[in-house]
């Protein structure tokens, strides 16, 4: 069942979430709100989805970056951004360390911010340890755009949103976005728009 995006606004989006429990994980009502989540991300579409975006203020998040997504980009972002396919998976009560605080700083969008995008700098490297769909710890490295979702949607699970780290001058309609900027390097365009 799709569900449907609370917008920026909502008070789930600004409040922190709560555990879970690993008897609520292997509830019924958690893993269809898990198997809604993917269908909800998949339609939106999207590359990660935290409960309180749908209005559930629980510490778990789905997250899938497919390949035909990073297909459509030009090479040299793909490189740059050091993008690869991620397959589907749930992160649950997520704990998040850095493992390299160099910033790296692209225009992220927010499936609760619709139609709007910045620049926001993120650290290159983390590292997560969570639970899984099954209740079982896992441990995830990941660099580059996969550290970027990690660290997304763990922000959702705070009451964080990517606004409250953006560079501001950056900010703007994804319209605009698409018109005049996603073809020029952000370096660039930190540098036009004053933000560096």
């Amino acid at each position: 069942m799709i569900r449907e995006i609370c917008q920026a606004g909502k008070l789930v989006l600004r409040q922190p979430a709560r555990a879970l429990t690993p008897e609520e994980i292997l509830s019924a009502p958690i893993q269809e709100l898990i198997a809604s989540m993917f269908e909800t991300m998949r339609a939106a579409p999207g590359v990660g989805l935290a409960a309180p975006q749908i209005g559930m203020p629980l510490q778990l998040a789905v997250i899938e970056d497919p390949r035909e997504f990073i297909q459509k980009l030009p090479p040299h972002q793909v490189a740059e951004r050091l993008r690869a396919p991620v397959a589907p998976h749930v992160i649950i009560n997520p704990q998040l360390t850095v493992e390299d605080p160099t910033a790296a700083a692209f225009f992220e969008g927010c499936l609760s911010l619709t139609g709007f995008t910045a620049i926001v700098p993120r650290a290159l490297a983390v590292r997560v340890e969570c639970l899984n769909e099954r209740a079982e710890p896992v441990s995830i490295q990941a660099r580059g755009w996969y550290a970027r979702i990690l660290q997304h949607e763990i922000d959702h699970l705070h009451g964080t949103l990517y606004i409250d780290r953006m560079l501001s001058r950056s900010f703007m309609g994804r319209e605009n976005f698409e018109r005049h900027w996603k073809d020029v390097p952000v370096a660039e365009a930190r540098r036009l728009i004053g933000d560096v």
